[in-house]
């Protein structure tokens, strides 16, 4: 491990807006019943604290240890949030059952950015909509560094991190706590459909700690993952508000970039898949009933905002994907690959092989852009 990684760990520990619990603690009782954390149900108050923190380099509550997962018979618990403030009686049964209460009072939207990298969108949006709180949520903890940093440093009161792993997100929120969750530059995980963050197993974490008419955003890289999560709306009835296959360059600009034009296999597919010619245009393969959207459709920082890996893979001339969906559903979520409608080797070979560090297939470019991020 690095020295400069050390270091940003250290410092990781000083930010009052980064929480990084223990997932041996959320794992205690077993994988299929995580226990949930002890902030879990109480943003509100947490984002409240850090309005009170000194400025970065003071002496004031640190976060790592003190909010990790907790029983609920633990006596811990309470204590250890009220250290911080987020509860205020003595009494955990009281703050239960005022917690309704205090709900109603606190008017603020809570937005995801799940695998947020350093921050960037979290930071962005954050600052655009001072009126709403902003989580983002990550594994790497030398990422989160960046994104901590700078909330500490400018005082964003409306800006928190999480360090854990995004498949243990239903422990850290209660129904209802999340408006928005934001998925960008996700791994498109060709071989695990499960581990897709728009597949059915994680829509169903998320309808679960969503308010009723959420949102997810999902912007891309990966034609195979806007593809699929396309197929997963459609199979399930959900409600598309913008979808455009091409963000910057489809119909919205004159003439693309020279970079755009050299990677028209991109844009007209040279591996036919069923029913479709070796020239089909993909702009309408798998996803007639879904058009590309007008610019008006889409919100101002979709393209406004954009992270480290998305600026990379404009420079190179990969288009870049929007889809925003809302998640209400009655029932189970379907798979489309399950029920047939999405074909993974047709999409899966649309995908690549593509250029960006050399010749290298998708895979391997994820993987040196990562040696690169860490």
């Amino acid at each position: 491990m690095g020295h400069d990684k050390l270091r940003k760990f250290a410092e990781n520990e000083t930010f009052s807006c980064l929480l990084q619990p223990s997932a041996q603690e959320l794992l205690a009782d077993g994988y299929f019943h995580l226990r949930d954390h002890a902030v879990k149900g109480h943003w509100d108050r947490f984002f409240d604290s850090l309005a009170d923190v000194p400025l970065h380099g003071s002496s004031g509550p640190q976060t790592s240890g003190c909010a990790g997962p907790l029983p609920p018979t633990s006596s811990a618990g309470p204590s250890l949030l009220r250290s911080r403030g987020w509860l205020r009686s003595a009494d955990p049964t009281a703050d239960s059952a005022t917690s309704s209460a205090r709900k109603d009072e606190y008017q603020k939207d809570i937005v995801l950015e799940l695998g947020c990298g350093k921050g960037e969108y979290t930071i962005a949006l954050a600052e655009r909509h001072p009126e709403r709180d902003y989580i983002g949520v990550d594994i790497k903890g030398a990422r989160l560094w960046k994104g901590a940093k700078y909330a500490t440093e400018h005082r964003l009161p409306n800006v928190a991190f999480l360090r854990t792993r995004v498949e243990f997100i239903t422990a850290f929120f209660a129904p209802g706590e999340v408006s928005e969750v934001w998925l960008t530059f996700s791994d498109p995980q060709f071989r695990s459909e499960n581990s897709r963050l728009s597949s059915p197993l994680f829509l169903e974490r998320y309808r679960s700690f969503m308010k009723p008419g959420g949102v997810v955003h999902l912007k891309t890289d990966s034609r195979f993952l806007h593809e699929y999560t396309r197929a997963v709306c459609e199979l399930n009835g959900l409600r598309v508000l913008a979808c455009t296959t091409d963000l910057y360059y489809g119909g919205m600009s004159p003439e693309p970039p020279a970079a755009l034009k050299s990677l028209s296999d991109f844009a007209k597919c040279k591996v036919p898949g069923p029913g479709r010619s070796a020239d089909a245009d993909l702009s309408s393969a798998g996803g007639d009933c879904l058009p590309a959207c007008s610019p008006a459709e889409i919100p101002e920082e979709v393209r406004s905002v954009q992270t480290f890996y998305e600026k990379l893979f404009l420079e190179q001339g990969y288009p870049i994907t929007y889809l925003s969906f809302v998640i209400d559903h009655d029932g189970p979520y379907r798979s489309p690959v399950e029920a047939g409608t999405f074909d993974t080797d047709y999409w899966r070979s649309v995908e690549g092989p593509r250029l960006l560090f050399g010749h290298d297939s998708a895979e391997t470019r994820r993987q040196k852009l990562k040696l690169c991020d860490e």
